[in-house]
């Protein structure tokens, strides 16, 4: 992995669907200190927790052909919407904090989420993308990943 330069004062947002941190570095360039700054966590349980129901079926218009529908993956909208969120506090730490440099850690899937939640004055603030899910680690077990 290519080493990725967060500058002091930077945020550091590693999230996956169900829990996102928010670290800053209190350290330099060269030395990380993350701190942690806040902790989001919604557990999303199993599509099969969520719904019940079979999936639906359509009618043809002529004949009697009949098909079934996709079933509705509740999992995943659930952590769409936690993203959403996340994208969400990340524009109001921005413009609140004035934050001028944020390097985003999630798996690729919910890093293309994220970049589509985030307003333009966000992603001018993302300095670099780690497409690793990192989320479970400790901080510094995190830091030991981004350092090198």
């Amino acid at each position: 992995m290519e080493r990725v330069r967060i500058p002091w004062k930077s945020w550091v947002v590693v999230c996956d669907g169900v829990k996102a941190l928010t670290l800053r570095n209190d350290g330099d360039a060269e030395l990380l200190n993350l701190t942690l700054v806040d902790v989001r966590f919604k557990p999303e349980p199993p599509t099969r927790e969520l719904g019940s129901d079979r999936p639906g079926r359509a009618f043809q218009s002529q004949g009697f052909n009949r098909s079934a529908e996709d079933q509705t993956d509740l999992h995943a909208q659930g952590e769409a919407s936690f993203l959403s969120e996340v994208a969400e506090r990340l524009d109001k730490a921005v413009r609140e904090h004035s934050i001028k440099s944020v390097v985003l850690v999630a798996p690729p899937k919910a890093l293309g989420i994220l970049r589509k939640r985030l307003t333009p004055a966000a992603l001018a603030v993302v300095t670099a993308e780690v497409a690793k899910d990192l989320a479970r680690l400790s901080t510094p077990e995190i830091e030991k990943h981004l350092a090198g």
